[in-house]
């Protein structure tokens, strides 16, 4: 079930991640599938035609980063690579597929490769199974870069990994939450006033009560 979101993935906790990597997703291709799509901020497309050579070296161990090539990015604007941290290596470990040849997440019978539509298929039956509303695809792309950037990672490097074409494409994705707005307006208590004139305050506690960063293990 699709909750309106005017436009926006749903940025997910982390208790939803595990649920849905834990009790959700069936199997080591579907893991290592959006995995890829959580911990590299990447988009559903570029993950589905990823080649293996791409993620695996010739001895079919995990490369330290993931290369996405230019023809597969949106807009096909430039090449990137993504390190590998080392929850996306342990599903990438455990998917690792037969041969280096072709894409990694291959279509049915082997041929081509899986396509996004396939995916999203694959993703709302899972969280169906598993009771969470209003998951896209595109919500591992928006919840690694929310975290990130709630981590206080600049944008200048967010845009690095995620591919955007330009800072303002990249703010749109990242999501302000209640209580953050709620703290920014609370840093306003540095204008308050008694009496007659105006006075700087040097304690904030309704701002150090805040906790700006999400757990969460990561178009």
């Amino acid at each position: 079930m699709k909750i309106n979101r005017h436009g926006r993935a749903k940025v997910l906790t982390q208790s939803e991640i595990q649920l849905i990597f834990s009790h959700g997703l069936g199997n080591g291709r579907d893991r290592a599938l959006f995995g890829v799509c959580l911990y590299t901020a990447c988009r559903i497309n570029e993950a589905c035609t990823l080649n293996t050579e791409d993620v695996y070296d010739k001895r079919m161990r995990v490369r330290d980063e993931i290369i996405f090539r230019r023809h597969n990015t949106k807009g096909k604007l430039a090449a990137r690579a993504v390190p590998v941290i080392e929850e996306l290596l342990l599903l990438l470990v455990k998917y690792k597929p037969d041969s280096r040849d072709g894409f990694l997440f291959p279509g049915r019978h082997g041929r081509g490769h899986i396509n996004s539509e396939s995916a999203s298929r694959i993703l709302r039956n899972t969280t169906e199974s598993v009771g969470l509303e209003g998951v896209s695809t595109h919500s591992f792309r928006r919840t690694a870069l929310t975290q990130m950037s709630n981590a206080g990672i600049p944008l200048r490097i967010i845009q690095e990994i995620s591919g955007h074409r330009n800072l303002e494409e990249l703010q749109k994705y990242l999501e302000v939450r209640p209580e953050q707005v709620r703290g920014a307006v609370a840093a306003l208590s540095m204008l308050g006033h008694t009496g007659n004139s105006y006075v700087r305050k040097t304690e904030f506690a309704d701002v150090n009560d805040i906790s700006y960063s999400e757990n969460v293990s990561n178009d």
